[in-house]
């Protein structure tokens, strides 16, 4: 198959990816945990362009690019690109990658796999190469289990070890703030210290969430089982739900994935003196704010 070249950059948002709730119902044979969780992507990420190049590149900047391995074949984002040409019957695309790196590196928000997700999106557009979407459900799951999910940055409901995916509800027009200790926690060591691993699914999710309580009063009966022990194996946890749950501005606050990163949800009027005020309060804190859709 030839491959067609595009001409100009695309650049396009890789998305953080909130657990809003996250439940462990299992574990397989193979070690791998069951899960149930309701996820959001909100207006704060990664950025990932794409350009003509002459041979395949990928470019490191930002914040917390020297947080990563380098751009080495381990990288997601070229293994998204090698596992795209495979998949698709074509050449190695000659595209120069640029991902800057904004969001913290294994801080329970999916950088990574929204990273590869978004390469993914970009290359189809890119190269005029559309794979089924079982082929690149196949494709995003052989990169990491989280990959899949964040193929379609949208309200979703994930489960199994993270490959059954379902549309999640409506989210509310209303802010959110995320804030790392830039402190790191070893998800192996946080799922070794959950006491109960088969716990209850999430309670029957809504179609819709027409307003902030409505979502507040839902979160508020659901869990994130794995932020009990991340805070036993990180305190600076509990100090960053601590400085959320004083803020009288935030409605709702929780640790996301396996962590650091904990979000507080708020009225999006709000959002940004709150980043503002928790940076002025805490320096050395990673916070960022938007939209939760």
């Amino acid at each position: 198959m030839s491959l067609q070249t595009a001409t100009t950059a695309r650049v396009e948002l890789a998305r953080a990816k909130v657990n809003l709730a996250l439940h462990i119902t299992g574990r397989r044979s193979d070690g791998y945990h069951l899960l149930d969780s309701l996820v959001a992507f909100p207006q704060i990420g990664d950025r990932i362009a794409v350009e003509p190049a002459d041979k395949p590149e990928l470019r490191l900047e930002g914040p917390f690019a020297r947080d990563l391995d380098g751009p080495t074949e381990h990288n997601l984002v070229l293994k998204a690109v090698s596992g795209f040409a495979a998949r698709a019957n074509i050449t190695m695309p000659s595209v120069r990658l640029t991902l800057t790196k904004r969001l913290p590196v294994a801080s329970g928000i999916g950088g990574g796999s929204s990273d590869a997700a978004t390469t993914l999106r970009l290359l189809e557009d890119f190269t005029g190469t559309y794979l089924s979407e079982d082929a690149m459900h196949a494709l995003a799951l052989s990169l990491g289990a989280d990959v899949p999910v964040c193929l379609y940055p949208e309200a979703q409901r994930m489960s199994g070890i993270g490959d059954e995916l379902a549309p999640g509800p409506v989210l509310p027009n209303c802010g959110i703030v995320l804030v790392n200790p830039k402190v790191g926690v070893s998800t192996p060591e946080v799922f070794a210290a959950l006491s109960h691993r088969d716990n209850d699914a999430l309670p029957l999710v809504p179609e819709k969430f027409e307003t902030l309580s409505q979502l507040t009063a839902y979160l508020v009966s659901c869990r994130n089982d794995l932020q009990g022990p991340a805070e036993s194996l990180c305190p600076d946890i509990s100090a960053v739900l601590a400085a959320l749950q004083e803020d009288t501005r935030i409605e709702f606050s929780r640790m996301s994935g396996s962590g650091a990163t904990c979000f507080g949800l708020c009225d999006q009027k709000h959002a940004m003196d709150l980043e503002r005020s928790l940076r002025a309060e805490h320096p050395n804190w990673w916070i960022a704010s938007g939209p939760l859709t």
